[in-house]
């Protein structure tokens, strides 16, 4: 197969610019070009350097005007105080006479907004924390039929000074009654049980109160104390990163301290939980990707969408995060390997849960593709490979991938008699583009696979150039929301050449753009030392589209057969994202796509949906579709704590019985492949961890209508 240099497209892709790059850059885009001789400081240069970077090498020209600087203006507000919790709207006012005007402080290469949004900002902060302090001062009244706004977007910013302290009220009150709802939930499990003797157990609600109280100041104490120790560059970052984000959700720039945890992350040292996060709008800390065969993708129940909220040692008392910087964060969150995490999470749907992850460090092994045999009431073999992320070892030469591994997989297959395959791609979040090559070569003739565009000159056609096919029978390929990048190429390119069917959410992520990292300070000569480090800039240079001409650019790939989701009425992927860049299409390329496979693809999509809509566990999960999105709607709260808690304890009771009522367990027997068996048996941590993972595939209602399909094209 045509070999390419590797390239990443995941979520997170890394490229460096090469020293050519930068010095073409400086001669380009002349409203901010730095000339040799140019006295300008840091932050000048900084703002420079970036807008270069972007005008010259990011995939979407944007023009740098008013609406720009609108668009901009909404962002930085949003990053500085998207709680709504310290600007009035008399601040606002002040600040919105720049609303149009930052598109020529950028091209002057000024601060005034900058410097003024954070004078006031601080002068808020200061006042915030006196209203801390009276306000906690005093016992709440939880009596009171009060509610609270959970969702910022629908608050309104406070008219005036009293009006900011009312607001501080509410969310002091509801941040205490939800930690004080927790430890009467505690509480009443002590005393339960005759051997607890913990000092909880006894406790009046007076008391509970008081600590939980006395608990949230800390809290806060600790969290502006943070805030006025937060460092200029920390502060410019945020300014640059509204610049950048205005081009699309995945440029961004990179302090120097940033870029090191952002090195770190993809160095391959996992000892931790295993999962990518990064800082959103309004500070809260989003689960981008979690890294396969780590302690979170073992333990199973955090997944990537989800928000961390708090973070508790084992036994500890939960600290609260959605006010704390990325890094502070994650100091908390890493540890030694065997030492337990506890995260408080809130879910796409908005229900929220307590996450217990004991620290490991990635286990390869769990990682790497794997697979399955499947057999029926008549004895017919059906192939189940699961490939939780596309991998490959480029540092060396005989290294494992995922290409060679999936043909290994298909070839043990071959050898034990199955008459299909069902490939799962679920969670799969992506990897380079050599390996979804290599890997969509095995199922197909030669032909192309994916085409890449940069912002000039024709799209570059990737394709796999070996006319044998390692597997041509019968294929099912399952996906998810959460299925992105090379995921999406490979099940895409799979369905455009209607080599099997894709099964699953209504959609997959939806990314279908390249990224690469940008060191700034190898683009500046000499004379600028002194001002380095600048940092790195991500920003997007390509977008891919499918071999029929199509994107997956917010679109994803819409599987064959659409299947009931938990997530099915939530925005879940790309789309949610502000300012992507928008779905288009290019000339479609030639390719044999099977048309013989038709007529027996839209029998089984015929026979799919009958027993779906005939099957009472798709009957629950729709349910529960709706059930989640009712409570991802219904973001005001109540601040009495008898009807809080009762509410809690209602949807903890719907939650419990729809898992209740979704267990399931299918008929079919799987096994391994008598080829991995001398490895399984190795020891006895291989035999119990091979037969959970039996367990859960036996357990599993999407996998088990996959091989139904799958029966019905054999």
């Amino acid at each position: 197969m045509r070999k390419i240099t590797p390239i990443s497209i995941m979520k997170k892709s890394l490229k460096v610019a090469t020293l050519c790059a930068g010095l073409l850059l400086l001669m380009s885009y002349s409203p901010n070009r730095i000339n040799a001789g140019d006295d300008l400081d840091r932050e000048q240069v900084l703002l420079r350097l970036v807008m270069q970077s972007l005008q010259a090498r990011h995939y979407a020209a944007v023009k740098i005007d008013d609406d720009f600087s609108k668009k901009m203006y909404k962002i930085f507000i949003d990053q500085l105080d998207f709680n709504k919790r310290f600007f009035t709207q008399t601040d606002l006012q002040t600040l919105a006479a720049y609303e149009l005007q930052l598109d020529d402080e950028i091209n002057n290469g000024r601060y005034q907004f900058y410097d003024l949004a954070h004078q006031l900002l601080n002068k808020r902060i200061a006042q915030a924390e006196q209203f801390c302090d009276e306000i906690l001062a005093q016992p709440f009244d939880f009596t009171l039929n009060e509610t609270y706004q959970t969702d910022p977007e629908k608050t309104k910013p406070a008219k005036d000074e009293a009006d900011l302290k009312l607001q501080w009220q509410k969310y002091l009150k509801y941040y205490t009654m939800t930690r004080l709802s927790n430890t009467l939930d505690i509480q009443e499990q002590a005393k339960k049980n005759p051997n607890d003797t913990s000092a909880i157990r006894n406790k009046s609600l007076a008391e509970l109160e008081r600590d939980a109280r006395d608990n949230t100041s800390k809290d806060f104490k600790e969290y502006f104390k943070r805030l006025r120790e937060t460092e200029k560059p920390e502060q410019l970052s945020t300014y640059i990163n509204a610049i950048t984000a205005t081009f699309d959700p995945h440029t961004n720039y990179y302090a120097p301290k940033a870029k090191e945890r952002f090195d770190e992350d993809f160095s391959g040292r996992f000892e931790g939980i295993g999962a990518q996060l990064q800082q959103e709008r309004g500070g809260l800390i989003k689960v981008v990707e979690i890294i396969p065969g780590s302690a979170s993708w073992r333990q199973g129940e955090l997944r990537a969408g989800d928000y961390i909220l708090a973070v508790a040692q084992a036994g500890g008392e939960p600290v609260d995060v959605t006010t704390m910087r990325l890094d502070n964060a994650v100091r908390l969150i890493k540890g030694k390997k065997g030492t337990e995490v506890r995260l408080t999470v809130r879910k796409p749907d908005g229900t929220v849960k307590v996450i217990p992850i004991i620290r490991d460090v990635v286990i390869r092994e769990e990682a790497y593709v794997k697979s399955s045999i499947i057999s029926d009431k008549n004895n017919r073999k059906m192939g189940y490979i699961y490939l939780p992320g596309f991998y490959a070892d480029f540092s060396n030469s005989g290294g494992r991938n995922c290409g060679e591994d999936m043909r290994k997989e298909l070839e043990k297959l071959k050898a034990e008699g199955v008459e299909g395959i069902v490939l799962d791609l679920r969670n799969n979040g992506g990897g380079s583009l050599q390996d979804v090559i290599e890997m969509t070569g095995l199922f197909i003739e030669k032909g192309p696979v994916v085409q890449v565009k940069a912002k000039s000159g024709a799209p570059i056609v990737l394709e796999d150039t070996d006319p044998s096919v390692v597997y041509g029978g019968p294929l099912v390929v399952m996906v998810n929301s959460f299925s992105a990048s090379a995921s999406e190429i490979l099940s895409g390119a799979i369905q455009d050449y209607k080599r099997g069917i894709v099964i699953g959410s209504n959609s997959t992520f939806g990314k279908g753009t390249v990224q690469t990292i940008m060191d700034l300070d190898r683009m500046l000569p000499a004379q600028f030392n002194s001002v380095k480090p600048l940092g790195s800039l991500m920003l997007t240079i390509q977008k891919f589209y499918r071999v029929n001409g199509t994107t997956n650019q917010l679109k994803g790939v819409i599987p064959d057969i659409v299947l009931p989701d938990n997530y099915s009425y939530l925005k879940i992927g790309e789309k949610q994202e502000l300012y992507p860049l928008p779905p288009d299409e290019i000339a479609p390329l030639k390719y044999k796509a099977l048309i013989e496979n038709e007529a027996k693809f839209a029998k089984a999509k015929n026979n799919s949906k009958e027993r779906v809509a005939k099957n009472p566990q798709f009957s629950l999960i729709e349910q529960t579709a709706n059930r989640l999105k009712r409570l991802r709607d219904e973001t005001e709260v109540s601040l009495n704590l008898e009807k809080f808690r009762a509410q809690q304890a209602k949807d903890r009771e719907e939650a419990r019985k729809a898992d209740a009522n979704l267990r399931f367990n299918s008929d079919l027997e799987f096994i391994n492949a008598k080829a991995d068996l001398p490895e399984i048996n190795l020891d006895s941590t291989r035999i119990r961890k091979n037969k959970e993972w039996i367990g859960t595939l036996k357990k599993d209602v999407y996998l088990n209508e996959a091989l139904q399909v799958l029966r019905d094209i054999m």
